[in-house]
């Protein structure tokens, strides 16, 4: 059976378009990465009920092209947790805009630190 997107809900939801290509008419992977970061942030940010920045990004794979008008989907699940640091699994999902085929197109993980109102980390949980 083949590999589909995962059944929960994106964190975001975006249109690729032309302005976010690179030389070769592809979606630039710099885009995609800026989107991943934002996916892992909201999902971070709702669960510690704090900022929380982007310290690390690891083990990227891109592994199908994005096109120009595709609909990425950003899923994004939290599978770590220190005393202030989550590790953020983000998953890109492109689907063709005039149909329904799509393809995983790239997956990473994120660290983020909640941060306190003093700019300092404090606990996930308060």
């Amino acid at each position: 059976m083949p590999e589909g997107p995962p059944a929960t809900a994106p964190a975001i939801r975006a249109t690729a378009m032309a302005a976010d290509a690179n030389p070769y008419g592809k979606i630039f992977v710099g885009w995609l990465m800026g989107q991943m970061a934002l996916a892992a942030g909201s999902v971070a940010s709702r669960h510690s009920g704090a900022r929380c920045p982007v310290v690390a990004a690891d083990g990227f794979s891109f592994t199908a092209p994005v096109e120009v008008g595709d609909e990425v989907s950003f899923h994004a699940e939290i599978v770590a947790t220190g005393r202030s640091s989550m590790t953020v699994a983000v998953q890109v999902w492109r689907r063709d805009r005039h149909g329904e085929g799509g393809s995983r197109a790239a997956a990473g993980s994120f660290t983020l630190v909640a941060m306190g109102e003093d700019d300092r980390p404090r606990a996930v949980n308060g």
